[in-house]
């Protein structure tokens, strides 16, 4: 509670300070990564968090919680971007100090989907998609992986999806697929489904190509989007374990409580997250 406690006041005066000044504590090394000597974990954001806000506004966001990674989502980079449109986006983010890491998540419905993902993700310049292929189509997405080199990372929706609902779903239709197929581990959604979060990593792990990193109320189909560290999830072990199976992959944080206002959310769940690491 005192972490909690001591988190909470000093994000009230890194959320006063405006966003040309680097916020102390938020030291960026020669790379222009941020400099946590104790954080493993390479922290990132899932698009889906900026639904509602621009590009501009998104990189403000996200300078002010010092977090550089991003999984783009197609309503900053439409699919059906022209070379010059990706180029600018990508600048502009660039320039604003985020690294595009991956796109998605993205929806696989036909084989004409799927080529356009794989060929979408090739002009940004990633080596991975977040998406969600059917049934039908994971035989011909493996085929894509090996033609272009690109990992795909099966995203799970929870209770109310059809095709993914939990870690487990996917992970029985992928393992014996090419290693370059694997899961975007969505934490919140897991749990909501019944998943032990713990078991996952350890049994999946070198499947887990990402994590979208959210808390809920509680574990069942009907939780709540909650701040990370305020729900019913056990970071503290959640962290434990990805530390003990050397996860090297992305930490992307999809804050969806009041995605009209998503900034103290984000840095309240930053700064949880943080101090676990720690």
């Amino acid at each position: 509670m005192s972490t909690r406690r001591k988190f909470i006041q000093s994000s009230a005066i890194a959320l006063s300070i405006p966003v040309s000044v680097p916020i102390a504590g938020f030291a960026k090394n020669s790379d222009g990564n941020n400099n946590y000597k104790k954080e493993f974990l390479k922290m990132g954001m899932a698009g889906y968090t900026f639904v509602n806000y621009s590009i501009e506004q998104t990189i403000e966001i996200m300078n002010r919680v010092a977090i550089n990674n991003l999984s783009v989502k197609e309503f900053h980079l439409p699919l059906n971007s022209t070379q010059e449109k990706i180029d600018e986006v990508l600048s502009k983010f660039k320039n604003g100090g985020i690294n595009v890491y991956t796109v998605g998540v993205i929806y696989m419905r036909s084989q004409a989907d799927v080529d356009r993902a794989f060929d979408y993700a090739k002009r940004v310049g990633v080596d991975m998609i977040v998406g969600v292929p059917t049934y039908d189509l994971l035989s011909y997405t493996e085929s894509k992986v090996k033609e272009y080199n690109i990992r795909i990372a099966i995203h799970n929706h929870g209770p109310e999806d059809k095709l993914y609902p939990g870690p487990k779903d996917v992970y029985e239709r992928i393992h014996k697929m090419d290693k370059r197929v694997g899961l975007c581990l969505d934490i919140g959604h897991a749990f909501r489904a019944g998943a032990n979060l713990e078991k996952v990593v350890i049994d999946y792990a070198p499947r887990i190509f990402d994590l979208h990193i959210k808390d809920v109320t509680a574990a069942k189909a009907d939780a709540k989007a909650i701040e990370v560290g305020r729900g019913a999830i056990d970071f503290n072990a959640l962290i434990a374990v990805l530390r003990k199976v050397g996860y090297n992959g992305s930490c992307s944080i999809e804050y969806e409580k009041d995605m009209k206002d998503v900034l103290p959310g984000i840095a309240e769940s930053a700064g949880y997250l943080r101090g676990v690491m720690s």
